[in-house]
C-alpha cells in the first residue's frame, strides 16, 4: 500500500508540473515574435536556451575531442571557419545583441553523418559526412551555415527545447528536481538535455521557411550566391541515397522547397553583387 501511495505522489508531482507548463504556455503565448514577425510560443526564454545549449555543446564536443574527432583536418577547418566567419559578421551587424554570443564552429569527423547545426548562443558544428558526400561549393556550404545560424537568430532552439521540456523525459529531469535541495544543478542538467534533444527534433515548416529566407539574406550579405540554395538541396537529397540524410530528418523539405528557394534568390542578388568588402568574424578559440 505504501508503494501505491508513493507512486501516486510521484504522478501528482508530474501532473502538477505539466499543469504549470500549460499555464505558462497560455501566459506566454504570442508574447515572443521572431525576426520575420512570426508569433512564437515558447516555454523557455532565449536566455535559458543559451545556458542549456552551452552545457549541451560541451557534453557533446568534449568526448569527441578526446577521440581526436574535432577539427582533425586544418584545411577543412580553415575553410569552414572562413565561410562561417563572414556570415557571423553579417549576423552581428543585423542583430547586435548576438555580439556577446560565444560563437564557435567545430568540424566533427564523421564521414557517415550528413548534418550541421547551430545551438542557441552561436555554438555550431558541421560533420565531415556533409562535406564529403554532398561536396558543396563555397556558395552552397554558405547556405547550410547561414541556414543554421538563422535558426539560432530566430530562437528556434528555444522553441524546440519547449517541446523537449514538455516531454516525459524533460518532466522527470526538471519537474521532480524541485523536490530536492540540488535543484539548480539538476535543472541545468535537464535544460542541457532538452537543448541536446532540440537539435535532433524536426523543425516546423514555418521555422524552416523562416530560416531559408533569413539564411538567403545572411549568405548574400556575406558575399555568397543565393542561387546556390536551390542546388544545395538538390545535392542534399541525392546524398541521402536509399534513405534521407540526417540533415533532412531535422530539416523537413517539402517538394517545392527547391523551387521556392530558386524563386526567392533574385531578391537577394543585389546584396550578393554589392562590391563592398566582406569582413570575417574572428573566433575566440
Amino acid at each position: 500500500m505504501a508503494c501505491i501511495f508513493q507512486a501516486l505522489s510521484v504522478i501528482l508531482v508530474i501532473m502538477k508540473y505539466l499543469l504549470n507548463l500549460l499555464i505558462l504556455a497560455l501566459i506566454m503565448g504570442g508574447c515572443a515574435t521572431s525576426p520575420t514577425g512570426r508569433s512564437q510560443l515558447m516555454l523557455v526564454s532565449p536566455e535559458q536556451a543559451i545556458v542549456g545549449s552551452r552545457e549541451a555543446y560541451t557534453q557533446t564536443i568534449q568526448p569527441l575531442e578526446k577521440k581526436g574527432k574535432i577539427n582533425s583536418n586544418p584545411v577543412v577547418s580553415d575553410r569552414v571557419e572562413s565561410i562561417t566567419g563572414r556570415i557571423i559578421y553579417q549576423a552581428i551587424e543585423l542583430y547586435p545583441h548576438t555580439r556577446n554570443w560565444d560563437w564557435s564552429i567545430k568540424v566533427i569527423d564523421d564521414p557517415e553523418m550528413i548534418n550541421a547545426w547551430c545551438m542557441a548562443g552561436g555554438k555550431m558544428a558541421i560533420y565531415t559526412g556533409l562535406l564529403e558526400k554532398v561536396d558543396p561549393t563555397d556558395d552552397e556550404l554558405a547556405q547550410v551555415l547561414a541556414h543554421e545560424i538563422s535558426h539560432a537568430l530566430a530562437n528556434h532552439t528555444a522553441e524546440r527545447m519547449s517541446v523537449a521540456m514538455a516531454s516525459q523525459l524533460g518532466v522527470m529531469g526538471i519537474g521532480i528536481a524541485t523536490r530536492n535541495s540540488d535543484y539548480g544543478r539538476t535543472a541545468l542538467t535537464g535544460s542541457a538535455l532538452a537543448a541536446a534533444l532540440a537539435i535532433q527534433l524536426p523543425n516546423s515548416r514555418s521555422s524552416e521557411t523562416e530560416a531559408d529566407i533569413m539564411g538567403l539574406e545572411l549568405a548574400a550579405r556575406a558575399g555568397y550566391d543565393p542561387r546556390a540554395a536551390a542546388t544545395l538541396w538538390q545535392k542534399m537529397e541525392k546524398a541521402g541515397g536509399s534513405g534521407p540524410a540526417e540533415f533532412l530528418s531535422t530539416h523537413p523539405a517539402p517538394g517545392n522547397r527547391q523551387n521556392s528557394l530558386k524563386m526567392a534568390a533574385p531578391e537577394y542578388m543585389v546584396l550578393y553583387l554589392d562590391p563592398k568588402s566582406r569582413p570575417v568574424y574572428q573566433f575566440k578559440d
